[in-house]
């Protein structure tokens, strides 16, 4: 991969980890500012369903941010934008749309076909 593009893509990461972990300080703060023990059970039962649905949120931004963590790790050692299954370069129009991805086409499309044949679909 060409310098332009590691520091292009390395941007993009940190970028979007910047953003993740902004989201999750908010919600944080959110959370603890709303946390009140509300006189109705319907309001306090809206309310924990609306926690609930921001930590599950939260939980799936914590396991991209740490996908992203991986990416940036992979562009300090060089392996960044290589399938790790057959070593190819995923290519550049896959890493734009997905700058975490760690296999390349074929490789995913493969997974894919085999995980449906799993579940039998």
């Amino acid at each position: 991969m060409a310098k332009n593009q590691h520091g292009h893509f390395h941007e993009i990461l940190i970028r979007w980890r910047d953003k993740l972990m902004e989201d999750v300080d908010r919600t944080v703060n959110n959370m603890q500012g709303e946390v009140s023990n509300l006189p109705d059970p319907v309001d306090q039962g809206t309310n924990e369903g609306i926690f609930e649905g921001e930590l599950r949120t939260r939980d799936r931004e914590r396991q991209l941010i740490n996908k992203i963590a991986q990416a940036l790790e992979k562009l300090e050692t060089e392996d960044y934008g290589y399938c790790d299954d057959c070593g190819i370069e995923i290519g550049l129009r896959r890493l734009e749309a997905r700058p975490i991805a760690t296999k390349c086409v074929d490789c995913k499309e493969r997974d894919e076909v085999r995980e449906k044949q799993q579940r039998g679909g």
